[in-house]
């Protein structure tokens, strides 16, 4: 099938080797800061923190919390050009979702008449998805893979290459990143930038996915 957005999804792999001499410029760092901003989420609730890492300080900390798990990661974290620590609220509360209510009325999205009814309305699905206890973190943490999905896309569309990486420790993470985190939770980051040319062994294979006959069934 040739289409712009299947080649995007072709070329777009898992690298395994960075090489550390080659960045991001800063125009292509600003388009995949507003792909994180704008992606999609339930109720458009946003409840995510994303954190880049560009200063060599800041994936030096990163690097550091990789000292009692998955070290295949760890040189991700200083090679790569940047990383991104995808964070997401355990306890979405509806202050929070005020924000998200609060900025739409501003933009003319809806007025105070409907504001009352939107906010409880909507807020109602992450009642059902909230425990005892205020914690609603499984529900938080699945809406900030929409925007995982959404940047892997926009970076084969700008040609950068790409690392998601559930190898990681989110216990270390919180705590080095702890002012920076808030009380949001990191259970997962993404490494970006540029394949060392000839030491990447993922680079180049062939695209290995299941038949379209066995993943889609149309009705």
């Amino acid at each position: 099938m040739s289409h712009p957005i299947i080649e995007d999804l072709n070329f777009r792999y898992t690298a395994k080797k960075y090489d550390a001499n080659k960045r991001i410029s800063a125009e292509d760092v600003a388009v995949i800061t507003e792909t994180l901003r704008l992606s999609a989420s339930s109720i458009n609730s946003q409840p995510w923190k994303f954190i880049v890492l560009e200063s060599e300080a800041a994936k030096q900390r990163f690097h550091d919390t990789f000292a009692n798990m998955h070290q295949f990661n760890q040189p991700h974290a200083t090679e790569a050009s940047h990383i991104v620590l995808f964070a997401h609220n355990p306890n979405y509360t509806k202050d929070d979702y005020r924000k998200v209510i609060d900025e739409e009325l501003k933009l003319g999205r809806l007025n105070q008449d409907s504001y009352q009814a939107r906010l409880d309305g909507a807020f109602g699905f992450v009642e059902m998805v909230t425990d005892d206890s205020g914690y609603n973190g499984q529900w938080t943490k699945a809406q900030t893979y929409i925007a995982l999905g959404t940047t892997l896309h926009t970076l084969a569309r700008l040609k950068i290459d790409s690392t998601p990486m559930e190898g990681v420790d989110p216990e270390l993470i919180g705590e080095e990143f702890k002012d920076e985190l808030g009380g949001y939770v990191c259970n997962f980051a993404l490494a970006m930038g540029y394949h060392l040319e000839g030491e990447d062994y993922n680079q180049g294979l062939p695209k290995s996915r299941l038949p379209i006959d066995e993943v889609i069934v149309t009705l």
